[in-house]
């Protein structure tokens, strides 16, 4: 007949006990990990409440940002586009502005000639039916006074050129000959014909005979 070891039911019960401790550890393992589980599935999943509103803050202000943008490009389009209109207009005045000051540009000076070839015309019938030298001598005079005057009231103005040093820029020399005297090389010493200025611009060189 076996006898009764207490030894043996103590070890029994601290068995029984350790199978117990393990099961509750393992079942607090679990429930750990499920947790962490959770809170990883909660955090990826963008379905969620709170992450779908961030989400759609976001959005929302690329949207509106991208709106700004959109409108900034179109304000500047816009810009351009009145600006290369108005500058199209402006061209366009003043070719036309050009083309009718070219048309007119002699119109002034034709008119203000035109009381010169009136009295050309009478001077030439004077001419024609009167002998006095003196008195036709005279009329042509007027009439040639009468142009210069015309003419400089204008802005023409005669190059005094005889006598002046040769300058390339204001003269043409035709020939050139012995200076008469020592001062007079390199001088104009004559004029074939005049040079003019137009309101200070040259629009023609005085012909000149240079001494050497």
């Amino acid at each position: 007949m076996s006898r009764f070891n207490p030894f043996n039911k103590k070890k029994e019960m601290n068995n029984k006990d350790q199978e117990l401790q393990n099961e509750a550890n393992n079942d607090n393992e679990n429930k750990e990990h499920n947790i962490d589980e959770a809170a990883i599935n909660f955090n990826a999943d963008d379905s969620l409440s709170g992450t779908t509103h961030l989400n759609d803050e976001m959005a929302n202000e690329e949207i509106d940002r991208f709106q700004e943008l959109e409108n900034q490009l179109k304000e500047s389009n816009d810009r351009y586009l009145r600006l290369v209109a108005e500058f199209d207009n402006f061209r366009k005045r003043t070719a036309k502005e050009k083309m009718e000051l070219t048309k007119t540009a002699g119109e002034d000076i034709v008119k203000a000639l035109l009381d010169v070839v009136d009295d050309s015309e009478r001077a030439a019938k004077q001419m024609e039916s009167s002998e006095d030298l003196p008195s036709i001598k005279e009329g042509i005079n007027l009439v040639f006074n009468k142009l210069k005057n015309t003419l400089q009231n204008r802005g023409l103005k005669a190059m005094e050129s005889k006598d002046q040093d040769f300058d390339v820029e204001l003269h043409e020399a035709i020939t050139e000959i012995p200076a008469p005297t020592e001062e007079m090389k390199g001088k104009v010493i004559d004029e074939v014909s005049k040079g003019y200025f137009w309101n200070d611009k040259i629009i023609r060189h005085a012909k000149v005979v240079v001494g050497k």
